[in-house]
């Protein structure tokens, strides 16, 4: 118990003692905090004098890659404006009638690989058929149609294409094998392969086969309109 007479020095020793009690209660904490700032920096300086090299090689190595990557990216779009250019000057050659001289160029294009591969070797078979090479025509057609690389789309026209171009004594039951998967409902090239395999039908000796077949395509809306009329002029003159 504080006698009355001393209260008001013990009120003023006690605003006195929390002030100087606060302040040192601050210092301390700021003393605290800046020894753990430097033990922090002193580890800073430990890993970095442990480990800084092995992170400079890591940024360097980062950097190399990514000039790398990015001077690899601009090699592949200046050989696909080489190639697209080629192509064009190919083009141009076989509107000229300078077939020789485009045959070359598909090739070197066929060669070098890149987007431009099918439709140079594409262009190629089409000159050599045209050129009346039609077993060379087909043997470049069938290897398309055999690589794995490329898109199912392009292997089926192959296909349709080779079997376009067989010679006359081809086995009729093999080019219907050959056209079956072809034939399928969705395949883009599915009208031109039935008129095919209702021809290698007739060929074969199968009438009704065939019938079956021309009625199928004139009846097929996604067929073209020419290629429906055809089917059904070839169904009325197969009819019994």
């Amino acid at each position: 118990m504080v006698p009355r007479r001393a209260a008001p020095i013990y009120r003023a020793w006690h605003v006195v003692y929390c002030a100087v009690a606060g302040a040192l209660g601050a210092a301390v904490s700021d003393i605290f905090r800046e020894i753990e700032d430097e033990l922090r920096r002193e580890n800073l300086l430990k890993l970095w004098a442990r480990y800084g090299r092995y992170v400079i090689a890591a940024v360097v190595v980062a950097l190399v890659i990514a000039g790398g990557i990015v001077g690899w990216r601009n090699h592949l779009a200046a050989e696909r404006r080489a190639q697209g250019l080629q192509y064009s000057e190919a083009v141009a050659l076989l509107r000229a009638d300078k077939t020789a001289d485009a045959a070359k160029q598909f090739a070197i294009l066929a060669q070098h690989g890149g987007g431009y591969v099918v439709p140079a070797e594409f262009e190629r078979a089409e000159l050599l058929a045209k050129g009346g090479d039609e077993k060379a025509a087909v043997a470049l057609y069938d290897k398309i149609a055999g690589s794995p690389g490329i898109g199912r789309n392009f292997r089926d026209l192959a296909v349709l294409l080779s079997v376009m171009h067989e010679p006359s004594s081809e086995n009729p039951q093999t080019v219907i094998m050959r056209l079956a998967p072809l034939t399928a409902a969705g395949n883009p090239w599915r009208p031109s392969a039935l008129n095919l395999a209702a021809a290698a039908k007739l060929e074969a000796g199968d009438r009704a086969g065939a019938l079956k077949i021309y009625r199928q395509l004139a009846d097929d809306l996604a067929a073209p309109q020419g290629l429906r009329a055809y089917a059904t002029e070839m169904a009325a003159a197969l009819k019994p």
